[in-house]
């Protein structure tokens, strides 16, 4: 298998270029490119499961983002490369019309992977001839939202291929891990307290940000403390060794029902083996690394530790508020690893952007005065605001300049393939 190397998709020096954007659509449709490389045409048509989707489909489906939502709108005497492919890589927007579904996109085994390359080269070209005209604040809001669209789908194309590799019997690496098992020692775990009071939270209007990330408003936060590093691998064994898993006290009553039903007996991918645990991961199954943050579990898991532990999950905004205090840096997609690596030092808040997406305690719902755009591209966020949970801070797959404190990711809690772990917070 042709192996992507961390180079390939590492943060570069920004140049003037890079920092344009033009630059930056270009380098984030390559950067989709560079990711499916190391992919067989199989691979990238398989569905591991309904909530994935194929890399086929993920590469075509923002291909037509841009074609239906940019190019047929602003650039005059555009034509679509097939007028065959709404139907099949529309994803959710029903103001577009009718469109394939969900659970059956692995069925898509036409076009082919190499017609869908050659469709992103026929609107990639388009897109040239679009971004060397005057454009309107419009379109260049249209470009800016589309390249955030492919960047959460450049990590959905990770998780999906993983969910997939980890489905089948050769467990495949996307990448080769380095030689020898690298185990790190977790940096104890500590506390940051932090004054209550009413905080300005959500966005405040400056450079690109989703719809739900505003309006920026007042929220009162009471007095807490936040752990200083996540939830390690290690900390999960003793939960589940301490019946994490076997005492229903410990959960939700939906929760319980869902790890009963599914067996969960730790978080997915993970495996008992002769002296410890093996987790499945993009550098293939690897014994668990102890000081790791756990990753691949749900809310529900989340919540439950919590409460074995004496503890809480913090509510999005105590999250938003703590972030202030770190620097808007973390280990990300660029930063190679394609695992949660373990916290580096004591102390300071550690990895609160990079290695997990950590669960809050806050449910999904709209900010006071959130009002949805109108057309299609209203339909992004806004209609998902109902039964699904709040996380914050990217994670290892997360494109380099994607997160944001304000960013608000979003899954519903029994959902656990992406990579989501927890920290711990409690009352002051």
């Amino acid at each position: 298998m042709n192996l992507l190397h961390n180079a390939d998709f590492a943060e570069t020096k920004p140049s003037t270029e890079s920092l344009s954007l033009r630059g930056r659509l270009f380098a984030t449709r390559a950067l989709s490119g560079a990711l499916a490389a190391p992919l067989s045409d199989e691979d990238q048509v398989v569905q591991a499961m309904d909530d994935a989707s194929p890399t086929k489909w993920h590469l075509a489906h923002t291909t037509w983002f841009f074609e239906a939502f940019l190019l047929k709108r602003f650039l005059p005497g555009y034509g679509v490369f097939d007028e065959r492919f709404e139907y099949c890589f529309n994803s959710y927007y029903e103001s577009v019309g009718a469109r394939h579904p969900r659970p059956k996109r692995g069925l898509l085994t036409r076009p082919s992977a190499q017609q869908v390359r050659d469709y992103r080269a026929f609107v990639d070209a388009a897109l040239g001839r679009l971004v060397d005209q005057a454009l309107s604040p419009e379109a260049e809001a249209l470009i800016e939202l589309g390249i955030n669209h492919e960047q959460q789908h450049q990590e959905l194309l990770l998780t999906d291929i993983l969910a997939l590799f980890a489905a089948g019997p050769l467990k495949p690496a996307y990448r080769e891990a380095d030689p020898g098992v690298r185990a790190g020692k977790a940096a104890p775990l500590e506390w940051t307290a932090f004054d209550g009071g009413v905080f300005a939270v959500g966005h405040d209007g400056e450079g690109f940000a989703y719809d739900n990330e505003g309006p920026r408003h007042e929220e009162l936060i009471r007095p807490f403390k936040l752990a200083s590093r996540c939830v390690t691998n290690a900390e999960w064994v003793e939960f589940i060794e301490g019946g994490g898993y076997t005492t229903p006290t410990l959960w939700l009553a939906d929760g319980w029902n869902i790890a009963k039903s599914q067996e969960w007996t730790g978080p997915l991918y993970v495996e008992e083996a002769d002296g410890g645990f093996m987790q499945m991961s993009l550098l293939g199954s690897r014994p668990v690394d102890p000081a790791a943050p756990v990753t691949h579990v749900s809310y529900y898991e989340a919540d439950a530790f919590a409460r074995w532990a004496g503890y809480r999950l913090p509510t999005e905004f105590e999250w938003e508020v703590a972030s202030r205090h770190v620097p808007l840096q973390g280990r990300t997609l660029g930063a190679g690893h394609l695992r949660a690596m373990p916290a580096q030092q004591a102390g300071a808040l550690q990895q609160m952007f990079g290695d997990v997406w950590e669960w809050t305690a806050s449910a999904y719902l709209p900010y006071p005065g959130f009002k949805a755009a109108p057309g299609a591209v209203g339909e992004y966020n806004g209609k998902f605001m109902c039964n699904q949970f709040v996380l914050r801070g990217g994670s290892c797959a997360t494109p380099e300049g994607h997160v944001r404190r304000t960013y608000r990711n979003f899954f519903y809690p029994h959902q656990r393939w992406q990579f989501t772990g927890l920290r711990l917070a409690a009352d002051a």
